[in-house]
């Protein structure tokens, strides 16, 4: 759950700190207090997209920082976190922390541990569930549905459609490439001659693995030929002519022996002295022998010159040294073999292609056949929770229907379905909200506060399947009142007992069911404004739902009517 939230210099916030409690937990105050951008900063915090319109006026960046504590071991943020390399602490806390500069840019950290925004959100989605009136809109857009019920299905079957997607994945591969080895003779015969051309040109060149290395060191030997043999004789002579290295070395030696007769360090250090002696003889050798073989070659240079551009040709065009030509020249060959033998070729594509197809879509029949029997269950589920809301003449319809393709190109069960990578499915929620009324599309249904309840009903059947920590509730109760108000205040708190809750809401109903209540309120600070939170005790949750009660004054009736608000919920 959703332990502490810091915020600072975002929007009208100069710097807040709140504790968030178990269970739900309210934000009431004015409009324009603040509310709102608390929810915006968690938004942002769990991956949102920022802005630097979010920055308080005058200030560099905004920074957001919120910490987690997991209390379920086997929580799927726990295996996300290992795929994605994060470590969660030994006291299973998550600190998620946002920092968004003036340049629009955002900087992003998991425990310290610094990632990207895509990371973050992954993450952060799987630990809070913002949901506004805005938000309820996913409700009304069809392509979302089939996740929805597919979200409800998976608690039981978390791998149910692996299998389908990776089947999936391998059908669209082998028509991509079908398709690809299919084209027309034209540019078939085009590429024939250009790989043709290729494949000639670096077979001529007769390339041999480091070849380009090993002809850069020799040139490199040819073209300071003279400085080498120089430095070379330099070198000898220094050893074995006028200077006489090695006579004053064999000097040394001798008396360093005659020393170590009677004393056993010295003669050790002889022993070392001589080990290193005849070391330096035998490097004098060898740069004798090196001498003796040195020969300049003008014409070997010339090949070699030609021989490295001929090189540096290929190289610009079939790779950036000699072993990676060699790979082109590979895969060219791969590429002729296949299109010279295409028929062949296309015919085995084919076949694998039909099977492949044939195997698709009788995993999707089995996908749809899941489907249609999670679809029965969720409009239980549904209609019991509406019920609850006193929607109780509703009637929920989950439709599962093959998605239809024009082209006929894929047949099932005498329909053309085109699949994707969630199947044949497309799923459409229905909902009739008064007898006699035929079931309709969710956007066609009349009023925002029935929208409220239907939303409502489905988040706390989702909340139960998906493992989120924190659910938040933005205004969603606008457009309610009464016995209504009421229902959804004790379905949000249903939610609470294995979600924590934060909601905002305008309705006393909810303020009075709250495990914690916090006040948002707005301030004048030296001509700039500022928000607080402050966490209401009993008798100032009182005077506070007394005020939503009537709107805007206190009265007596409106305490006690507060304080049996709050009696009858402790009650319960």
């Amino acid at each position: 759950m959703l332990t502490e939230l810091s915020i600072k210099n975002f929007a009208i916030i100069e710097e807040m700190s709140i504790t968030f409690q178990k269970g739900l937990t309210v934000l009431t105050g004015e409009t324009g207090a603040g509310k709102s951008i608390i929810i915006d900063a968690l938004g942002l915090l769990i991956g949102g997209r920022g802005s630097v319109e979010y920055i308080r006026f005058g200030e560099k960046k905004a920074e957001l920082e919120g910490l987690f504590i997991m209390e379920e071991s086997n929580h799927p943020v726990f295996q996300k976190a290992n795929e994605l390399g994060i470590e969660i602490m030994e006291d299973q806390m998550l600190v998620l922390h946002r920092t968004i500069s003036q340049t629009g840019k955002s900087i992003c950290r998991i425990n310290g541990k610094l990632v990207t925004l895509a990371i973050l959100k992954e993450i952060g989605q799987l630990l809070i569930d913002i949901h506004s009136q805005h938000e309820t809109q996913s409700l009304l857009n069809v392509d979302k549905h089939i996740e929805l019920l597919d979200s409800y299905y998976q608690v039981n079957d978390p791998q149910f459609l692996k299998e389908y997607e990776e089947l999936y994945h391998k059908w669209s591969q082998l028509k991509k490439d079908y398709k690809e080895q299919n084209q027309n003779e034209k540019e078939l015969a085009q590429r024939l001659d250009l790989l043709t051309f290729q494949l000639n040109e670096i077979q001529s060149a007769n390339l041999i693995p480091k070849e380009d290395d090993e002809l850069l060191e020799e040139r490199n030997t040819l073209v300071h030929f003279e400085r080498i043999f120089q430095s070379l004789k330099d070198a000898y002579n220094g050893l074995h002519g006028e200077m006489r290295g090695l006579d004053w070395l064999s000097h040394t030696a001798n008396h360093l022996e005659a020393a170590g007769e009677n004393n056993q360090e010295l003669q050790k250090l002889y022993e070392d002295y001589i080990d290193h002696y005849y070391m330096i003889e035998e490097i004098s050798y060898k740069i004798r022998q090196h001498i003796d073989g040195m020969e300049f070659d003008p014409e070997r240079l010339e090949f070699i010159e030609s021989r490295l551009n001929e090189l540096n040709q290929l190289k610009k065009k079939y790779g950036s040294n000699v072993e990676e030509i060699m790979e082109y020249s590979a895969t060219i060959e791969e590429e002729l073999e296949t299109i010279k033998n295409r028929d062949e070729h296309l015919l085995r594509l084919e076949q694998r292609f039909k099977e492949l197809t044939e195997d698709l879509l009788l995993e999707a029949k089995q996908l749809h056949d899941v489907r249609v029997k999670a679809a029965k269950g969720l409009e239980k589920a549904v209609l019991k929770e509406l019920k609850e809301l006193y929607l109780e003449k509703a009637n929920f319809i989950v439709e599962v229907a093959y998605t239809k393709s024009d082209q006929n190109e894929l047949m099932l069960e005498g329909s053309s379905v085109r699949p994707n990578n969630k199947g044949i499915d497309r799923i459409h929620f229905y909902i009739s909200t008064n007898p006699g009324e035929p079931p309709k599309e969710l956007n066609k249904i009349a009023s925002g506060g029935e929208m409220s309840r239907i939303m409502l009903a489905m988040k706390n059947i989702f909340a139960q399947h998906q493992g989120i920590t924190s659910v938040i509730f933005d205004e969603v109760d606008t457009g309610v009142s009464g016995r209504v108000a009421q229902a959804m205040a004790e379905k949000m708190y249903n939610i609470s007992i294995d979600s924590q809750v934060l909601c905002i809401t305008h309705l006393p109903q909810v303020a009075a069911i709250a495990d914690t209540h916090l006040r948002i309120e707005k301030h004048m600070n030296h001509d700039r404004t500022t928000t607080s939170v402050t966490e209401l005790s009993r008798e100032d949750r009182i005077a506070e739902i007394g005020k939503m009660i009537t709107g805007e004054e206190l009265t007596e009736a409106s305490k006690q009517h507060a304080k049996e608000l709050i009696e009858m919920n402790k009650s319960r």
